[in-house]
Parts: structure tokens; sequence; C-alpha cells
């Protein structure tokens, strides 16, 4: 059930009216008529744009639009007034067994209530993470994990089928690099000094590396000149590193479909077949890019490049994909890459970057939309840095890693529920700072704990009902009386309630997984001052022993809030909280 999508049918059903009696001209488009809450509560339950929108096209005046429409939606039972403000807003208020059938919907539905068929089955591919292998997460790639796999379980949940992939940035110096490393600790396995130059990697993490190494080839290596182990370190260090990248991220719960090596499009053809696609639609070309803004002339060499024409789908400029010495960019693998998940037949791409990707945005685009005719579209989510405070100081430096705070430190300290939902907290495009003191404190302005004790509150209020013999079974709230919840507090969490379907389509057509943490804590707030007004109104007490029917009633909203809460609270990937410690 979703009651704005009901009071939405209910405008259209008016203004088609309209239209049939020759108050409106024929052949308006009501795709952009919304029916939202209004910005004040004290306006009413439900605002209507409809005069508004179609007083351009209908060459009318919106308060007179507005005035027409007030009429025919009055008519409705569940209507109880519709208003029309200022040049030709419309506020409705509903009856109070809208917003009790509201209850009634969630109990009845369960988890199901707020799902929905948006996606329609469409195969949605979701990359996050692709870290570097060559250390474990930090708290930067921790917060694209969360807001990723955030991401995934949202789209998920309104009808999408969802692959979680992460890409494995196999394929450059960069793991030479930390097949050197590990060769180093290999040689300190075995009892020798070594020196850990710039460039090298000198974090405790490969210290096991080294050993595990030495215990697989015994000292085959020691000694060898790096040709002789270059390449079968660089694959053992890299399968190490992705066992503690995967152990890192089933830490915070999250669970990858597909792993995807960048090594595997070198010399298997998948590059040149890309490039073939691109080329094929005449969008590559020999030529020589202007020299980059604040470059001088005597800093430039101009030289002969293969560039793909990304300006043709909207990029600033066209953009390399071989050298002049005939190696490729980096940009050919990325390219590849994404070609071969338009050949495996996704409806929509995204990617979850960090936020130092911000110049490839577009170019990546491009690619997409060349190498799909339009047809796929690609959002890309920038993740901006995170902060870390502890005891009011920024927290900078894991011994573990050697110059970053990672994954596990941030895990260790707080908890993998907590880790998701604070960072879910703010926007995806906002600098965050996490301070792991108020991550555990245990007040209204941490809203981790806010939420978590809502549920703890309700499932406490359902035990105390069950104690003095008040029947809290599904079957009996189901057929509580809900005609009995009558004050304007308890019609207000149902309000909220009825909010929840409409946040989450929001929330995934936008792909911010975010507005389902900040809902989660406004229906939290209505909760707790729900039962703060108990205290001192006995009437608003969820517990009544000489009264069970309005105790079922109160325990039926108390249930269906705890419903959405788990719900939302699965979104985000948080185990909700039966009670608090």
């Amino acid at each position: 059930m979703n009651l704005f999508t009901d009071i939405r049918s209910l405008v259209l059903d008016c203004l088609n009216g309209m239209v049939a009696e020759g108050t409106l001209p024929e052949g308006l488009d009501f795709a952009n008529v919304a029916v939202e809450p209004p910005r004040d509560a004290a306006h009413g339950d439900m605002a209507t744009n409809a005069a508004m929108v179609l007083a351009k096209p209908a060459k009318m005046k919106p308060r007179d639009i507005a005035d027409a429409l007030a009429g025919k939606l009055a008519a409705d039972a569940r209507v109880t007034s519709a208003e029309v403000a200022g040049p030709g807003f419309l506020n409705l208020r509903l009856d109070r067994g809208s917003w009790q059938s509201v209850l009634a919907a969630v109990l009845a539905e369960d988890i199901k209530f707020g799902r929905s068929d948006l996606g329609a089955g469409k195969r949605v591919n979701v990359e996050y993470v692709s870290a570097n292998p060559t250390g474990p997460l930090h708290v930067g790639h921790t917060r694209g994990a969360v807001f990723g796999d955030a991401l995934a379980s949202l789209l998920d949940f309104v009808g999408y089928d969802v692959t979680r992939e992460y890409y494995i940035n196999d394929g450059g110096g960069q793991v030479d690099v930390l097949a050197r490393s590990v060769y180093l600790r290999y040689l300190e396995a075995h009892g020798q000094e070594v020196a850990f130059v710039d460039g090298t990697y000198p974090g405790d993490y490969l210290v096991p590396v080294g050993q595990a190494l030495k215990d697989k080839v015994g000292d085959a290596y020691v000694d060898q000149p790096e040709d002789v182990w270059l390449e079968e370190i660089r694959n053992f260090a890299t399968d190490a590193m992705m066992d503690l990248i995967r152990a890192d991220l089933a830490s915070l719960g999250i669970q990858m479909d597909k792993f995807f090596s960048e090594k595997s499009l070198y010399g298997t053809g998948l590059i040149e077949s890309a490039l073939k696609s691109l080329d094929d639609k005449g969008l590559i070309y020999e030529g020589v890019l202007e020299p980059p803004k604040g470059k001088k002339p005597d800093d430039w060499e101009p030289r002969e490049q293969t560039l793909f024409k990304s300006t043709e789908h909207g990029d600033d400029v066209d953009r390399p994909v071989k050298k002049s010495d005939g190696a490729w960019t980096y940009f050919a693998p990325d390219i590849a890459y994404h070609y071969d998940k338009v050949e495996r037949g996704f409806d929509m791409l995204i990617d979850i970057f960090g936020a130092d990707h911000g110049g490839y945005v577009k170019r990546m685009k491009a690619a997409v939309s060349a190498l799909s005719d339009g047809k796929v579209p690609l959002d890309i989510k920038l993740c901006q840095l995170v902060k870390l405070f502890k005891d009011g100081q920024e927290f900078k430096m894991s011994k573990r890693a050697g110059t970053f705070v990672t994954l596990r430190d941030v895990v260790d300290a707080v908890g993998p529920d907590v880790t998701r939902f604070m960072l879910l907290t703010r926007k995806n495009d906002q600098g965050f700072d996490f301070d792991l003191d108020k991550a555990l404190e245990q007040s209204k302005d941490n809203p981790v704990f806010y939420v978590q004790y809502a549920n703890a509150r309700i499932c406490s209020t359902l035990r105390k009902a069950a104690e003095t013999g008040i029947a809290t079974n599904d079957a009996t709230l189901a057929a509580a009386d809900l005609s009995l919840l009558q004050d304007d507090a308890q019609l207000a969490v149902a309000k909220k309630l009825a909010e929840w379907p409409r946040l989450v389509e929001i929330a995934a057509r936008t792909n911010e997984p975010h507005r389902v943490a900040f809902y989660l804590y406004d229906l939290a707030s209505e909760l707790h001052g729900l039962y703060h007004l108990g205290k001192t109104n006995e009437g608003l007490r969820f517990v009544n022993e000489s009264n069970p029917s309005a105790t079922h009633a109160k325990m039926a909203l108390a249930k269906a809030v705890s419903i959405v809460i788990s719900a939302g609270l699965g979104i985000l990937g948080v185990t909700p909280a039966q009670e608090m410690r």
C-alpha cells in the first residue's frame, strides 16, 4: 500500500473528470503532477502541485484550476478538506480512517510493506569498493563499501535485479610494487635485514604474507633476480590481499556477487574488442590533443595518439586510449571493463568512486553512452573523504597499515552496525567527520542509538504487555481495533509510516540511501515522542492492563513501527536491536 500513490490516483481521476467536462483542455500531460507531504505539517497532510504545473499548458490561472480541483477532491470520503493556498497550491487533509488503514497494511504486509515493482526486474550492476589489491581497506574505502552495499539493497528492495561487483585493479604497476614489498618480507622471514625504500609498502600486514611465501617455496627465491620471482610473487601477493579484503568486507557484512580482474582484460582481446566497437562507430582516430590548461608551450610536447571522440558523448575533450609508444592508457581497460558490463546485458550501471575520481566521471559516462548507443545509463556516485576523531583529536594512524586508518580499525572501535549507520547519515558527496566517541554515545544526538533504542523500546513494550497477560502475537495485533487510535500523536506516527513507500521509491530513483537513515531517525523521533507523552497521559500509555482492546491497538501501532524500522535498517545492512545494554 502507498497512500500517496492512492491519493495521486484520486487527483488524476479528478483532473481527467475536469477534462471530460471541459473545465480543462484535452491533451494535457499529467506526468509532473505530484502528491507529497507539505513542508509545514500545519498546512495539511498532503499537498499537490497540480494547478501550478498545469496552468501554463492549460492557459489558465493556477488558482482557477486549484479551486475546481479542490471541489472534486473534497467529494471523496477520504478527504476531509481541500484548501487552496497562495497562487494555487492545494493542501489536503485526510480522515483518521486513512491513517489507520496504513497501520493495517503494515501489519498485513509485514516486511513487504514499502516494497514495489519500480525496478520491474531490470538488471543493474553496482560496482563499489574496487580498491587496489595492495593492502587492507582504509576508512575511505569503508564509506564507499557501506554506501554501495546499502544502495544495492535499496534497489533490490524496489524490484531491481542487482549484481554487486568488485573490480580488482590488478593490472597496473602498483601490483609489481606489492610483489617487491612482499619479497622484502619474505627475505625478512629468512632472517635478513631489509629496508623499505620509498615506493614500497611497509605495513605490518605483509609480515604474514612473507612468512606464508616462505612456507610455500622455502628459500627458492632468496637472493634471486627479480625476473625469477616477480610474476609468481605478484600472483601470490594479490591472492593474499584479496583474501584480506574479502575478510574486511565480511566484517561489515558485505558479500560481493562478482569479482572482476583487470588483468583478465590484457592479452585476451577484450580491450581490442571494446575499442573496435567504438572504431566501428567512427569514434576512434589518430590525433594530437591541445595542451592541458595551465601548461606553457615549452612544457608541452605534442604527440600523435589514438583518441576516443568522447566529446561526441558529452565529455569536455577527447581522451587518449593508446599512447604514442603503443601502450594502453589507463582509460583503455576501463572502457573494456564497462564494455563487458554492457555485453553482459545490464540495463543500468552504477559506479561508486572515491572523491579523487571526480575528473573521471564525464569520460566514463561518455564511454558507456558510446558503447551502448545511449541505451544503458551510467550513474557515478562520488564518496567524499572521512575524517576520524577520537578523544577530540583527529585519528590518523594505523600501525598495522603503516600510513592510514583501516576499515578494521573503525569496525573494531564501534562495531559494524554503528559503522554502517553512521556513514549513511550524510549524503555521499559531502565530507564526513566520524567521531568515534559520539558514535557510541547513548543520546538523541547519536542517530544510530536513537533509532535502535526505538526498536528496542518497542520490543520491551511488547514483552511487558505479554507479561501482564495481554496477547501480542501477530494474529491478535492484526485483528486489533485500530479505530481506537484517535489521538493526534498516535496519528502522527501513522502518518510518518505512510511516507515509507514513497520515501523508498524516491531514494531508489535518486540512488541516495542516506534518505533511509534520515527517515528512520524521524520515525524514531515520532515513536519516542508518543512514548514520553504516555508518562503524563495515561490514555497514551502503550500498556494498560485494564483496557486490553486499547492496548492491542497501541501495540499494533508499535509493532508497525518496528516492522518499518527493521526494513529500513535491513536496507542499510544494520541488525535491529531487540534490547539495549
